[in-house]
């Protein structure tokens, strides 16, 4: 804003003596209202994501004496699609639970398949009456197997692990599609974020555009509106930029939830 307000002193200053026509100044003037209105919307958006960040913290900090710190840069560290695969099949609760429903109703069915078995029966009977001397006496019963016991229960239980692996089934199939998704939104934000940290990329340009529009106005080759000029194409390189690492990180958090763990830190 400062540096635009001093262009913008400048071009007042052409109108005048009339180096520029009133059109032109009008168009500067109305590019400053933009700049406050995109000033304001992040002050506004700043504000917002801390006020949320501290009630998921239940935190009572006033938002003014709040501030968050950390390492919001980009690192190109992506692994493979399988490697998040397999991460999310070992760390998503829902699948787990998936899979411990089919397990518990395996159990089930194992139970309901003892209940409804026969087991033989053995006796034996020991004694003794005079003038007969002592005696034993042993017997086995088998039971006739002619009805099935418990079958309505072996049937249920049948009827649960389908189900459970259904529901297993289908919840492997959401976590695939999760991480799917949030994963190729992070390969989109990091393809946009290539061109800006290559050894040539956006960058470096708008840096060395600067430098040499400064060193060229400091020896009087160069006005001052063409390097104030060149100060805001690079602080809007910068801008977007930070917005992209921005996009890249909220990415890396979705697809962090997707897996179940913190995959990129």
């Amino acid at each position: 804003m400062d540096y635009f307000d001093k262009e913008l002193v400048i071009n007042r200053d052409r109108f005048r003596s009339g180096d520029i026509a009133r059109v032109d100044l009008d168009r500067i003037m109305l590019q400053r209202v933009q700049h406050e209105s995109d000033f304001q919307t992040a002050l506004v958006n700043s504000r917002t994501a801390k006020i949320t960040l501290l009630m998921l913290l239940n935190e009572r900090t006033p938002v003014d004496q709040f501030d968050v710190t950390g390492p919001f840069e980009f690192k190109d560290q992506i692994l493979a699609l399988d490697d998040f695969h397999t991460m999310a099949l070992a760390a998503r609760p829902d699948l787990r639970a998936a899979m411990l429903a089919v397990e518990k109703a395996g159990t089930d069915h194992k139970l309901a398949v003892a209940n409804g078995s026969t087991d033989p029966t053995f006796a034996m009977d020991l004694g003794r009456n005079p003038p007969i001397p002592a005696y034993m006496g042993v017997s086995v019963s088998i039971p006739l197997r002619i009805f099935d016991r418990n079958q309505g229960e072996k049937a249920r239980t049948e009827i649960d692990i389908a189900h459970a692996q259904r529901q297993r089934d289908a919840a492997q199939a959401q976590v695939f599609s999760d991480v799917d998704s949030a994963y190729f939104t992070l390969l989109s934000s990091v393809s946009l974020l290539r061109p800006y940290t290559a050894a040539d990329g956006y960058l470096e340009t708008a840096r060395r555009i600067r430098d040499t529009m400064s060193f060229s106005y400091q020896r009087g080759q160069a006005a001052l509106v063409d390097y104030l000029d060149a100060q805001k194409d690079y602080r809007a390189t910068e801008v977007a930029y930070i917005n992209l690492v921005g996009a890249y990180l909220t990415a890396a958090g979705q697809l962090n939830m997707a897996v179940g763990r913190e995959a990129i830190p």
